[in-house]
């Protein structure tokens, strides 16, 4: 990768080779890593929702004296994205589709959407995060 003077990165050189799709090569070559990459001058403009976990602890019940179960809510289950770029052919994404986005998770079209303005909502995380509040706990 190329950088500015101000560590910004303004150029990125790889290579392709078809015939590592997929993690593996005919020759036994391991690859290190994949890049997915969506040309912005093609791409459509999307808001996506993320939505994590409601509730600040495992168990929204785990109260002191006096609490209310909403005060376990957690203030950040909802992350909005805006002006993302996607695959110009989610443009004719329909609620019934389900769609992989890189090394994020899994999505579906949010009724919200129209024309112009499509809403993606994450329906499943790639990474388990209450695994590992749970290993650090000892749980």
């Amino acid at each position: 990768m190329v950088k500015d003077a101000a560590g910004n990165i303004v150029e990125v050189h790889c290579s392709y080779d078809p015939a590592s799709r997929g993690g593996n090569s005919p020759d036994g070559r391991k690859v290190k890593s994949t890049m997915h990459w969506v040309s912005a001058a093609h791409a459509i403009s999307a808001e996506i929702r993320l939505y994590g976990n409601l509730f600040a602890k495992p168990d929204p019940y785990d109260l002191e004296e006096g609490q209310d179960v909403l005060e376990n809510l957690n203030p950040n289950s909802l992350e909005v994205l805006t002006g993302a770029k996607l695959e110009p052919s989610l443009a004719n994404a329909s609620l019934a589709d389900r769609f992989q986005f890189e090394r994020v998770g899994y999505f579906c079209l949010d009724p919200d959407s129209t024309p112009g303005n499509l809403v993606f909502n994450r329906t499943l995380p790639l990474k388990d995060s209450w695994a590992k509040i749970e290993k650090k706990a000892g749980v």
